[in-house]
């Protein structure tokens, strides 16, 4: 039942306790239990909201950062990700298996100076980093599932 909840929850975190509890033959009350559970053992860590930012706030620029990392003796890659994670301007820091590079890193700034300015002065400068590479987001077709902006015609006449 617990990965029905959270597969449920994925899709659609605003569900009533009663909807859920109908969908999976149970009370709101235990529906509700059952989501209190799973938060209290740290499992679901919080709901966030998908917006599509073109129609909320253009200024905003999103990048994906490829960090090259040294690790560190007996802790490996997780202190400079804990360094990395508590700057307000990163949204997601994770461990990449294999390839050119070994951490990611997920920011938001204000303008393309503002994510510049984080990259050369913060991260570049944290010991343990050896390179970096920035890729700018151009825009956003689907997010956890959700197609963004779906509905627009291609200007282009395609489609």
């Amino acid at each position: 039942m617990r990965n029905e909840i959270i597969r449920i929850l994925q899709q659609n975190a605003r569900i009533s306790d009663a909807a859920l509890g109908e969908i999976l033959g149970i009370s709101a009350a235990q529906a509700a239990a059952e989501i209190k559970k799973l938060e209290n053992e740290g499992i679901i860590k919080g709901y966030s909201v998908i917006l599509d930012e073109d129609k909320f706030d253009k200024s905003t620029v999103y990048a994906t950062i490829q960090l090259k990392v040294t690790p560190q003796r007996d802790c490996g890659f997780d202190d400079i990700a804990k360094t990395i994670m508590v700057y307000d301007e990163v949204e997601s820091v994770s461990l990449m298996s294999s390839g050119a590079y070994d951490l990611s890193v997920e920011v938001k700034g204000s303008d393309l100076k503002d994510v510049a300015f984080f990259v050369s002065e913060r991260l570049a400068t944290i010991e343990g980093i050896l390179s970096t590479s920035t890729h700018f987001l151009l825009k956003k077709y689907k997010e956890k599932g959700i197609f963004i902006d779906s509905e627009q015609a291609d200007e282009r006449g395609i489609g």
